[in-house]
């Protein structure tokens, strides 16, 4: 993920310097629990702590004769600590350090993107009020429906990244685990009671079977998650998209000033950073297949893994939280236009009125489908004459037109019908669940 595209925290979380921090916490409180178990000397586990340092190109310069990153890495920490060094990584295997570390990695990641689903969720909420009563028509299939209200977006909006936070926060209980058990998980040469410590420091519970690895269907769902909460954004962005195409308008993303919308164009105002989303979307899903791919391993472990999550463990979070934050400045800045919005519910010129007057007819007796040939035959007129481009010919007066129609409902009846508020006397259920909705 190019640096632009990466904030400052959640970068640092999927850097060099940080793995190494955690592996060298991790050796250090290993050493610590084993002394204090009598079963390296006190004094190893005290130049341990007071001699852990590293130096990421010595890393690399020792890695390339070794080609094994945590040999390389205890080499050099070894080269701060002298003698005691080796009583480093007594017992161990290479993935007790690497996977309690990446366990590490993936908690403090899914922290700031429970931040981020919880910043567009209060975001989602407040305007959803502030659009409570603001008409819109609604679309099916791309086609008008019926009436509702820019609010009752918001408010779907707001409810699935509550959702999206209950996944997270369930998920990072099932990645906030370690492993210190050995070269095939029977803690041959290590005291369980190693592992129960360093989790413990570590805000980790521990692997209740591990094999040499802490098992990969805990990465699978991290990746799932994550590429979930970026469907949701995509999702929204998508809506976005819509609602600023031309022919609809009646909502735009931020427009900044001295920004430029084409090079050939200078009137263009596109949904740029709206399409930014969608994209960025398609890697944090298409990385989920990664991790479904890594759960399989070859008896109790190979690193056919290993190398595939390096790229997209970093790449889904350090995406997903750009989205989330690109994402939050579109919601949270967007302009709408309740005038264009209340023009397009009448563009269809009364069509979208046409379930509530199928319902009147059912209820002056008519059977269903009686009803439903008059009200499509005049609905058909309307709409052909909306495709031809010609005046007049509204739903309603086509109706007041129909002898069947006209002989079952009044003026006053219709007047009650073509009311787009009819539509919305029980929204009010949406926004008291809201209220209670709580980020």
């Amino acid at each position: 993920m190019i640096d632009r595209y990466t904030r400052p925290e959640m970068g640092r979380i999927w850097s060099l310097e940080n793995k190494f921090e955690i592996w060298k916490d991790i050796e250090i409180l290993v050493a610590e629990a084993e002394a204090g178990l009598g079963i390296i000397p006190a004094e190893a586990a005290e130049a341990i702590r007071d001699g852990a340092a590293f130096e990421i190109e010595r890393i690399d310069e020792i890695e390339r004769e070794t080609n094994h990153d945590v040999i390389a890495f205890l080499t050099n920490m070894g080269e701060h600590i002298g003698e005691q060094s080796k009583y480093l990584h007594y017992g161990m295997t290479s993935s007790d350090l690497g996977d309690t570390a990446l366990c590490c990695q993936m908690t403090q990641a899914i922290d700031i993107v429970i931040e981020d689903v919880r910043r567009l969720g209060e975001i989602c909420k407040r305007r959803a009020f502030e659009f409570r009563h603001t008409l819109m028509v609604g679309r099916t299939h791309g086609i008008h429906a019926e009436p509702m209200t820019f609010g009752m977006k918001w408010a779907t909006w707001a409810w699935a990244f509550k959702r999206s936070e209950q996944r997270l926060l369930r998920t990072r209980e099932q990645v906030a685990v370690g492993a210190i058990s050995g070269a095939v998980g029977s803690y041959s040469s290590l005291d369980p009671r190693v592992e129960e410590h360093v989790c413990l420091k570590l805000g980790l519970s521990p692997e209740p079977a591990s094999t040499q690895v802490i098992p990969r269907d805990r990465h699978a769902q991290f990746l799932a998650v994550l590429a979930t909460v970026a469907s949701v954004a995509e999702w929204v962005a998508t809506e976005v998209r819509a609602l600023q195409k031309t022919d609809t308008i009646e909502a735009e993303e931020p427009f900044a000033r001295g920004q430029k919308g084409s090079s050939a164009m200078p009137h263009k105002r596109n949904p740029i950073t709206a399409e930014r989303v969608c994209g960025l979307a398609r890697v944090v899903k298409a990385n989920a297949q990664v991790g479904f791919d890594d759960v399989a391993l070859w008896h109790e472990r190979d690193i056919s893994h290993s190398s595939a999550e390096r790229v997209v463990l970093a790449d889904s979070s350090i995406a997903l939280d750009y989205i989330l934050d690109k994402l939050a400045w579109i919601l949270d800045g967007l302009q709408v236009y309740p005038e264009v919005m209340r023009a397009n519910l009448e563009k269809t010129r009364g069509l979208i009125y046409s379930s509530k007057v199928l319902l009147a007819l059912v209820d002056e007796g008519l059977l269903r489908e009686e009803a439903y040939a008059i009200v499509q035959r005049n609905a058909m007129k309307t709409w052909e004459a909306i495709q031809h481009n010609r005046p007049g010919e509204a739903f309603r007066d086509n109706l007041e037109a129909d002898p069947e129609a006209s002989e079952l409902l009044s003026r006053d009846e219709l007047d009650a019908l073509f009311d787009p508020h009819a539509f919305l006397q029980r929204v009010g259920v949406i926004f008291d669940r809201l209220e209670a909705l709580e980020f």
